[in-house]
Order: C-alpha cells, then structure tokens, then sequence
C-alpha cells in the first residue's frame, strides 16, 4: 500500500481511469454484437446505420487511448467486409 500522498492520488486516478475503460469496452462489446445480430438477420439498412454508429464509437475509442488506434481500424475494416459481403450476397 502507498506511503506517499502523490501515490495515494495515483491509484485513485488508476482506478477511475480503469472503470472508465472498462465501461467504454463493455459498450463497444454491445454495439458490435448488436450489428451482428442486425447483419445475421438480414437487415442491411439497419446494419449500415449500425456500422456509421460502431466505426464512430470505436474512432472515440481510439482517441481516448482505450483501444490502440490499428485494433480500431482493424475493428472497422472488419465489420464493413462483412457489409459488403451481405450487400454481395443478397
């Protein structure tokens, strides 16, 4: 356990900082699972709108430090193939 007073602070800051990853991840998580269920469904419509909201969320992601900047446009690039691959196939 920390001694110093600046130290204390850290682990608070740390602790906030984490909460507030996580909870960012966690949505990330939901809306990319969400766009695959749309996608699944057969929706492509709904599914575009869904991948403009997920690539905007992912970029803010990436702005915040919360995922790497290439997992993010990895992220993207991903769930635009499979857009076009739905688009493709109907």
């Amino acid at each position: 356990m920390a001694n110093i007073k600046s130290a204390k602070k850290r682990i608070k800051v740390i602790d906030k900082k984490t909460a507030q990853n996580r909870r960012i991840k966690e949505n990330l998580k939901a809306i990319l699972k969400d766009y695959d269920q749309t996608i699944a469904a057969g929706d492509l419509e709904a599914a575009a709108e869904k991948r403009t909201l997920a690539e905007k969320k992912l970029k803010q992601a990436a702005a915040k430090h919360t995922i790497s900047k290439q997992a993010a446009s990895h992220k993207v690039s991903q769930i635009t193939k499979k857009l076009n691959a739905a688009s493709a196939a109907k």
